[in-house]
């Protein structure tokens, strides 16, 4: 178990008190939860940076457990996508119940909860998303408004000793090239720092993509992008041809 000093985030005195409130009330429930977003960030990296929520994780199972539990408390919940996320809301402000991905790729399982990770967020002694899982998450999001790259290269500078790498490979299953992609830009990033990448992983990942390229190209013309945006890659499966990821073909290429 890894404890780290208290992640910070740059918030007003009322978020604050709700989101105290919050983790109190979560962590009185004994449902299992993980926090991320930017006060886990902060907790791994050091970096304090304004945020708008705080994110809450949970196997789909806790889902409706948690949401229910805030509106025996007094509290409005709202399921914004059932796939994926849910909010419980006080007035104008809000925290995300998150237990996939947009896309419905990274489901929490209890493979999230193997490592214990704690910090003391806003007063109270939390669990927080392992590295190797905040990594797996953060690689996806990659969209025009927001793209998170900068969290996955600031986390393997950090806590590259702490990250399960067979296990962030095991994750990451048929994208195997998003992790390549996100190690290249590591490298790039930092090229002094580049032995904090096991060198088997980086043999491994370029191998496969050796023996991707002897393979014929698919029949099938499909859009991945829309794994990481479903709004900025709308137009490839709507007007130029592409098959969806859900292999639903676009109509008017």
């Amino acid at each position: 178990m890894s404890v780290l000093r208290e992640g910070n985030a740059t918030v007003s005195a009322e978020a604050e008190a709700f989101y105290t409130e919050s983790l109190k009330l979560l962590t009185q429930s004994g449902i299992p939860f993980l926090l991320g977003g930017t006060y886990a960030v902060s907790a791994y990296t050091g970096i304090t940076r304004p945020t708008k929520d705080i994110d809450i994780f949970c196997c789909g199972g806790d889902f409706p457990r948690i949401l229910g539990h805030f509106q025996d408390h007094g509290f409005e919940t709202e399921i914004e996508d059932e796939r994926w996320i849910g909010k419980v809301k006080h007035g104008d402000l809000f925290f995300d119940v998150i237990f996939n991905s947009a896309v419905a790729i990274n489901p929490v399982t209890d493979r999230w909860f193997k490592e214990e990770h704690r910090a003391v967020i806003c007063g109270t002694d939390v669990r927080i998303v392992a590295p190797t899982e905040m990594i797996f998450s953060k690689s996806f999001v990659q969209m025009r408004h927001k793209y998170d790259g900068p969290d996955v290269a600031h986390l393997i500078l950090k806590q590259h000793d702490a990250i399960d790498w067979k296990r962030l490979l095991a994750h990451m299953g048929q994208y195997w090239e998003v992790l390549l992609i996100h190690l290249l830009n590591f490298r790039f990033i930092y090229p002094t720092e580049r032995d904090c990448v096991p060198d088997w992983l980086v043999s491994e990942l370029l191998e496969r993509m050796h023996e991707r390229a002897k393979l014929p190209v698919a029949q099938t013309r499909i859009c991945r992008g829309r794994l990481f945006s479903r709004e900025d890659y709308l137009i490839d499966v709507t007007e130029w041809g592409f098959a969806d990821v859900v292999g639903e073909e676009g109509k008017n290429g």
